[in-house]
């Protein structure tokens, strides 16, 4: 049965000009993908201590009970906990800034941060500086601090957590948390020491497993963040107009922050809460994806590690024979990535 009605067909040349856009940016994708193999191989190849590259690559292949296997042993091993940790922090922030309709928005807005900090606050002041290096010191923490943002922000009149009554209720629990921790590590020097170490965000140094302990969240979350594009892309032109095409606002908003608060709660509790990976990279790549998450999702979780890796492959080189904590290196980096994509005026969502 026909109904007489013809969709309207886009103008050949619109079309063609669609067909180039994509086309141009799934070899951008491939690029980054390559960026992304040359982090890693960086990340294996380079420490602060030299070590020939064909003994490092003897090594991989042949492993011993030698001093070179065992640092590049360590080295894939924080090799991979930087992969898991820059593509949750950078898809994290992507989601979190379509989220919150805001360009500067990072997971820090959400208090995954703040309660995080608070977690291993606690947990160290009761269990001891062992314990407060846990990946399970920090995860619950980051999840029941955001739950509050969440139940604080949807409270009172209309019942919706609207974009700026998230950002809000963050701020307020976030300040809240921060007093805590301030107030805990104040009065005691030996929580002070483990925390300072870990607030500044590294992947030297973390206990044997975090890979495998995080690895579960950080899959569900991608995969949740990956099947949300969509929905993030009808979010974006507001609330009306979402509901209009048949998108449950709330429940999208919902899953959205769920995906957002398990990258990045994974993320700080495995190599602490790094700055600059969750809000410069999706800010850069937006200015090359636009606002559409279908793209912007997949470019941010390629691109996450490679400033993540590299910025611990600058920390290894500058300081030798010492190291810089990657966090204090991602701050100097990311920060020149954030000042040119705000003079280029392009942090619009």
């Amino acid at each position: 049965m026909t109904t007489g009605v013809t969709a309207p067909r886009a103008p050949r040349s619109t079309a063609r000009g669609s067909r180039s856009r994509t086309w141009a940016l799934a070899a951008g994708l491939v690029v980054a993908a390559g960026l992304l193999l040359l982090a890693c191989g960086l990340s294996v190849a380079v420490g602060s201590k030299p070590v020939p590259l064909g003994e490092v690559w003897s090594a991989w292949l042949r492993p011993d009970d030698g001093y070179t296997s065992a640092v590049v042993q360590s080295r894939l091993s924080r090799t991979a906990l930087g992969l898991l940790a820059g593509a949750a922090l950078a898809v994290s922030g992507a989601v979190i800034q379509g989220l919150t309709r805001n360009p500067l928005g990072d997971p820090g807005l959400l208090g995954v941060n703040a309660g995080a900090s608070a977690s291993v606050v606690v947990v160290t002041a009761l269990a001891g500086g062992t314990a407060g290096r846990s990946v399970w010191a920090a995860l619950p923490g980051a999840v029941l601090a955001t739950v509050a943002v969440y139940v604080i922000g949807s409270g009172g009149p209309g019942g919706r957590a609207t974009p700026v009554r998230l950002v809000l209720a963050g701020s307020a629990v976030g300040a809240v948390l921060l007093a805590l921790v301030q107030a805990i590590t104040l009065a005691d020097t030996d929580v002070f020491t483990t925390y300072r170490f870990w607030v500044i965000g590294s992947l030297a140094g973390r206990p044997d497993g975090t890979v495998g302990l995080v690895l579960p969240y950080v899959v569900a979350g991608l995969v949740l963040a990956l099947l949300l594009a969509r929905p993030l892309n009808a979010l974006a032109l507001g609330d009306e107009t979402a509901t209009a095409l048949g998108l449950s606002a709330g429940r999208t908003r919902l899953l959205a922050g769920a995906a957002a608060t398990v990258l990045a709660a994974a993320s700080v509790a495995a190599v602490g809460p790094v700055a600059f990976v969750g809000l410069a990279v999706p800010l850069t790549v937006r200015t090359v994806t636009g606002a559409d998450h279908r793209w912007l999702l997949p470019y941010a979780a390629l691109l996450g590690p490679v400033l993540l890796l590299g910025a611990d492959v600058v920390g290894r080189v500058v300081a030798r024979p010492g190291e810089l904590m990657v966090g204090v290196v991602t701050a100097f980096l990311g920060a020149p990535f954030l000042v040119a994509a705000v003079r280029r005026g392009r942090v619009g969502l």
